[in-house]
């Protein structure tokens, strides 16, 4: 089976395209089987492309890529999908869409690098529902799967793709650690066509019996640079060794770092490769500023710069220490909540929802809600521990400046962190504005809205529980 044959078969990914072997990858005239490990080359990759450091140069695909769409429309996708995208206000294709959907939507696989908010959600989401419509999931048995490193994010992904798949009357179904397992393997026994998952309760799933990927035709990794980073790359392997091996795959990521590489070789064939925004430099809708301030200050800075109109997303390195400043700003008046891995799901959905309304408007994270977090007008992101490397700072400072919109990334930096922090910008290719302040000063609050605070305490009262996420879409028959 090979893409020139499945380039006519615009939507199905039905069991006709089931081959008796497994698809090879071709790079530089290397054949790799699906199940095979990687091999390497004498000649490697050669000269990388400018963007972070470690990143791997980009495959070249064998077969021409299709032309880039101008409009949703002359995509041939199904009239529902065209209508709900009218209806989420969604009229033009980003540049990620317009150039792999057309792709996608052939069969191709696709190998996609774009930031945060440039649209990777649709560009792969519309290919799986379209490709998808018409068919039906049997018991435990889903026919797409979109595997995605944290909670966070597989409930953005389901939530930007609910009112599509509703509109093609597919089911969806969220798997992720922290929730109710037995509600999950309800809902796969219901019968689901699209499957999201993280890759670790997906597999658990599995082993219990509650899923089979063999009927799974398409399958996306999206952020697939951060499930290697958080060691999910065996929990990866496993999944992608199982679904359907003539099956489509897609891979998007915002950076390309070597463990992607390894996927890239492994499962992906002749993929059209499409970058955009490689680093966060390259947004030209966003401002990088280090501050330069005194150990003694920062807490201080930090308050005001919490004290500001409008909301803001503050980084720190760990659970404790988001939790500490946290109770700083609410004893300050600053109407605070902590997010981070210690905190239950519901709880964290919640906190999400409260910064999302305006109910909170800092919200104080550990880099757990550096990925999958999308807040509409958030315009300032502020490292107030800098991050630990360029991709750190790439995802968190991609809160801000999201889908064209403009915004700021800040990062507060002590003596002893300038010269780690110089080193790092210059790793992400990102130039930024440097400054010396203090708490008080009028450049502190001319570069982020800093202000005093108002020194009475808040309590930030429980929002009303809300039904826990299980099933995605109403069920149709």
């Amino acid at each position: 089976m090979n893409h020139a044959t499945r380039k006519h078969d615009r939507y199905s990914s039905s069991s006709s395209r089931m081959g008796g072997s497994g698809r090879g990858d071709r790079f530089g005239g290397q054949t790799l089987s699906r199940s095979g490990a990687p091999g390497r080359s004498g000649g490697g990759h050669g000269r990388r492309p400018a963007g972070l450091q470690g990143e791997f140069a980009l495959p070249v695909s064998v077969t021409p890529a299709l032309p880039e769409a101008a409009t949703f429309a002359e995509l041939g996708m199904p009239p529902a999908l065209n209508k709900t995208l009218t209806s989420q206000g969604v009229h033009e294709p980003f540049p990620i869409q317009a150039a792999t959907l057309p792709n996608s939507l052939a069969g191709r696989d696709v190998l996609g690098r774009g930031r945060t908010g440039s649209g990777k959600t649709l560009a792969f989401g519309l290919a799986l529902l379209a490709r998808t419509f018409g068919q039906r999931a049997e018991s435990r048995r889903p026919l797409a799967l979109i595997l995605v490193p944290t909670r966070e994010l597989a409930q953005q992904v389901t939530d930007a793709l609910t009112p599509y798949a509703r509109s093609l009357r597919l089911r969806m179904a969220a798997v992720v650690g922290g929730m109710s397992i037995g509600r999950q393997a309800g809902a796969l026994r219901e019968g689901a066509e699209v499957v999201v998952a993280t890759p670790g309760r997906l597999r658990d799933l599995i082993e219990r019996g509650d899923c089979r990927l063999d009927q799974v035709g398409i399958t996306v990794l999206d952020e697939a640079d951060q499930m290697a980073d958080m060691g999910f790359m065996p929990q990866i392997t496993y999944l992608l060794d199982q679904v359907r091996p003539s099956g489509q795959r897609m891979l998007f990521s915002a950076t390309l770092d070597r463990n992607v590489d390894l996927l890239v070789r492994r499962y992906l064939t002749d993929p059209v490769v499409h970058s955009v925004d490689p680093s966060a430099g390259a947004v030209t809708t966003m401002e990088h500023h280090v501050l330069h301030i005194q150990g003694a200050d920062k807490l201080a800075t930090t308050v005001e710069i919490a004290a500001r109109d409008g909301r803001v997303i503050m980084f720190l390195d760990t659970k404790h220490a988001v939790d500490r400043l946290t109770q700083n700003l609410l004893d300050s008046g600053v109407r605070a909540a902590a997010l981070h891995g210690g905190k239950s799901q519901p709880q964290r959905t919640r906190t999400l929802a409260q910064f999302k309304t305006g109910h909170v408007t800092v919200l104080v994270a550990t880099n757990v809600a550096a990925r999958g977090i999308h807040v509409d007008n958030l315009d300032l992101v502020v490292n107030v521990d800098p991050p630990s490397d360029p991709k750190d700072y790439l995802h968190r400072g991609g809160r801000t400046a999201r889908a064209g919109e403009s915004g700021s990334v800040v990062t507060l930096v002590l003596p002893n962190q300038r010269r780690a922090m110089a080193r790092l910008m210059a790793d992400a290719g990102i130039v930024p504005q440097t400054s010396q302040v203090c708490s008080g000063e009028a450049e502190l609050q001319r570069i982020t809205g800093a202000q005093a605070p108002s020194g009475i305490p808040v309590t930030i009262s429980a929002p009303v529980a809300s039904r826990r996420p299980g099933r995605s879409t109403r069920r149709y028959r």
